[in-house]
């Protein structure tokens, strides 16, 4: 039963995702994105090319929703879902992998969470910025976007992610 409800809240925050891209255009310095947490945080058993795939899939969908040049968010969420387990294992270590468990902010800490999360969105967003400006734009703007997206997005992911795994941890006899 789990699996269907980490599915389901996986499906309802991608949808949110598409929302606040479609309706919620705050600057055009900043650009909310918590994707690439989720993506980062795919369950430990999911192959690198079952998370690339997914990752594929929900940037597709993301960019048909919105509007946007299709594959633009494609093309910067499977590099993250290809650098997924270098990430986890440069900030969470191999017991992660090791254990084939489920991934907890609870369990891993907030500081290997969120440094975690950081480096991943950094990725999504370095990609994302420069296909999407071709660019054309003053590099100081792109930075400047990609430096303000990072500081807004590293804790939504975080939230997200906690969204996502609170209810795991807390349900599960093999911690306790």
């Amino acid at each position: 039963m789990r699996i269907s409800e980490y599915t389901l809240k996986f499906l309802l925050l991608i949808i949110l995702q598409v929302l606040i891209w479609n309706f919620c255009s705050f600057s055009q310095f900043l650009m909310l994105a918590f994707i690439p947490a989720m993506i980062l945080f795919l369950p430990a058993r999911m192959s690198s090319v079952s998370c690339m795939l997914v990752a594929f899939v929900c940037g597709f969908v993301a960019d048909f929703l919105i509007g946007a040049p299709l594959a633009l968010s494609s093309l910067a969420l499977v590099p993250v879902a290809f650098c997924r387990r270098g990430i986890i294992y440069l900030t969470l270590g191999h017991e992660v992998f090791a254990r084939s468990e489920d991934f907890s902010p609870e369990r891993q800490g907030v500081g290997k969470t969120i440094l975690s999360i950081a480096l991943a969105t950094a990725l999504f967003l370095l990609i994302y910025i420069c296909v999407d400006s071709a660019f054309t734009r003053p590099v100081w703007i792109d930075a400047l976007k990609w430096a303000l997206s990072l500081l807004v997005s590293t804790p939504l992911g975080y939230y997200c992610t906690l969204l996502l795994y609170t209810d795991n941890i807390r349900s599960s006899s093999k911690w306790r």
